[in-house]
């Protein structure tokens, strides 16, 4: 195999990310290299097509499959390696053990002077019956590829056959899968029997999160190429900087997008068509399960298809963030209608403590009830709802660690929910439990906590509320009048003030509010196509 060579010319600024798929041929032009083609110019990364394998088929069968030459396939990435170094590689068809063992000589080459992730998308067969991997093949697959793979995208036939065993229980299947080596697993739901919800569900399973992603089902006859579709999508995510996670978001949404714009070519299932646009369509935003939580009864709501800044206007206006009763009082006279009460929980807090915390809750409702403004109160819900506050905040980790039993008993109180949103996939499992609001944040560096997130900017920002379908609400970093009044042009139902709001919240508010009408009344911040990478991507 010849060296990794570095390009001598220096890339131009704003070229596109690299994606090299290493796949078959599709003489129908639905699945394979094309539809890998298609996907990655949809999200603006730049394919170059490795042919590992050579197929005859049309839009009703697969009638013969040829894998290229080891040395040949050697050849074409030896060939890009020199002049265009992938970030990121997805596989397809391969075609022969050798073929395998080639592209994992390569992507251990790369690695040792750049994180290549790798997509394994493990085309073992035709959804008409036809079987594209022997044993050896299969053998290949689970001793070279696994054990390099970023993220693997089998459907549940292709995932059993990958693990060996007979496991009727998708996120244990996963499971497996990744003990093989897998650094991330998703197992696609669209070739399963119908789910009761109208879903289809893909079981994801990677270092930031686990859970269901779901949208309703796309009723076309046209899906040919929807799984190479998928695997591309995330690859070129991947490509773009996004965390599996997110990847896994957007290929979902890009998947869907595509199977819209299906049509008809030949006599059979005609090709999904990968094209722009596929993240500006609030309808195409999933919701994520938080661990396996959706019952058989779980109904997608509609209004989570719909965009907020069109369909669900509600106005929170300044929303100050404070830590005692006495500052609740200041803000609600100085003209703040929703305020949230922030005590955060000692190490070890003691008895003296929680009664403290009971005293100002009760102080804080009061203040906010007789100004008439509505009290937010952060992490402490059971007290929230014991002494009848209407709202609660709870940030992700919170929520997670309530467990299945605890969001339900959140659920039934009655209380008005906020969850903090950083990155898509905290977007949607969200989404998930149809909160009050959601918060977009930081968007702008801030001090107040220590977090590995990335700044949102004003982009993020106003793609949040478009997307969202639930009211979004600013935060993280608003230091001044000028910064909310450009975050409230996003159209946010409320925009956060912390530190902004000084020793004297009566001279301060004001400022404030004048700042957020002018923000409203300017034109609103265009909506980005894509949303950018909120956190580091590693290899």
């Amino acid at each position: 195999m010849a060296g990794v060579e570095s390009s001598t010319v220096a890339p131009e600024t704003g070229a596109k990310p690299i994606l090299w798929s290493v796949a078959g041929t599709d003489s129908g032009g639905g699945a394979g290299l094309a539809a890998d083609q298609r996907a990655a110019e949809s999200l603006g990364v730049h394919l170059c097509p490795v042919v590992a394998a050579v197929t005859a088929q049309n839009s009703r069968a697969v009638v013969r499959v040829s894998p290229v030459p080891s040395d040949l396939l050697d050849a074409q990435l030896a060939a890009l390696a020199a002049d265009l170094p992938p970030a990121a590689i997805k596989t397809g068809l391969l075609g022969s053990a050798d073929n395998v063992a080639v592209l994992a000589r390569w992507v251990d080459r790369l690695r040792e002077r750049a994180p290549v992730p790798l997509v394994v998308d493990p085309v073992l067969g035709a959804s008409s019956g036809a079987a594209f991997a022997d044993e050896a093949t299969l053998r290949a697959y689970r001793e070279l590829l696994l054990p390099r793979a970023t993220l693997i995208t089998p459907n549940r036939r292709e995932a059993l056959r990958l693990a060996g065993v007979d496991v009727a229980d998708v996120p244990e299947l996963a499971a497996r899968l990744k003990a093989m080596g897998a650094r991330a697993v998703a197992i696609t739901g669209g070739d399963d029997a119908p789910h009761p919800s109208g879903l289809v569900r893909d079981w994801i399973d990677s270092p930031e999160a686990s859970g269901w992603l779901a949208l309703p089902r796309v009723a076309t006859r046209h899906t040919h190429g929807t799984g190479c579709t998928f695997a591309s999508s995330a690859a070129s995510a991947l490509a773009l900087g996004f965390v599996t996670a997110d990847a896994l978001v957007l290929a979902k949404m890009a998947t869907r997008w595509a199977l819209c714009h299906g049509y008809p070519a030949g006599q059979g299932a005609g090709p999904v068509a990968a094209r722009a646009g596929l993240a500006a369509d609030p309808a195409g935003m999933p919701v994520l399960s938080w661990a396996d939580e959706f019952s058989e009864n779980f109904v997608f709501d509609s209004d989570l298809g719909r965009s907020d800044a069109d369909h669900r206007p509600i106005d929170l206006g300044i929303y100050a963030i404070v830590d005692s009763p006495e500052r609740v009082r200041q803000v609600v006279a100085a003209g703040v209608h929703t305020v949230q009460l922030r005590i955060k929980t000692p190490p070890t807090p003691d008895a003296a403590w929680h009664a403290a915390l009971r005293v100002s809750v009760t102080q804080a409702l009061a203040a906010c009830r007789a100004g008439g403004a509505t009290l937010v109160v952060n992490d402490h819900w059971r007290l929230a709802a014991e002494l009848g506050a209407p709202a609660v905040h709870l940030g992700q980790e919170d929520l997670l660690a309530l467990g299945p039993a605890g969001r339900a008993e959140l659920a039934a109180s009655g209380l008005q929910l906020g969850i903090s949103s950083h990155s898509l996939w905290e977007l949607c499992r969200a989404r998930a439990l149809a909160p009050w609001y959601l918060a977009c944040g930081p968007v702008w560096p801030t001090l107040t906590k220590d977090m590995p997130w990335r700044p949102q900017g004003l982009d993020n920002l106003a793609w949040w509320v478009h997307m969202a379908a639930r009211p979004v609400v600013a935060i993280g970093g608003i230091l001044a009048p000028d910064q909310l009044q450009e975050a409230a042009r996003s159209g946010a139902a409320g925009v956060c003030v912390v530190r902004g709001l000084g020793e004297d919240p009566a001279r301060t508010v004001p400022t404030w509010q004048t700042a957020l009408g002018a923000g409203r009344a300017a034109p609103r911040l265009p909506v980005p196509a894509l949303p950018h990478p909120t956190l580091e991507r590693g290899a």
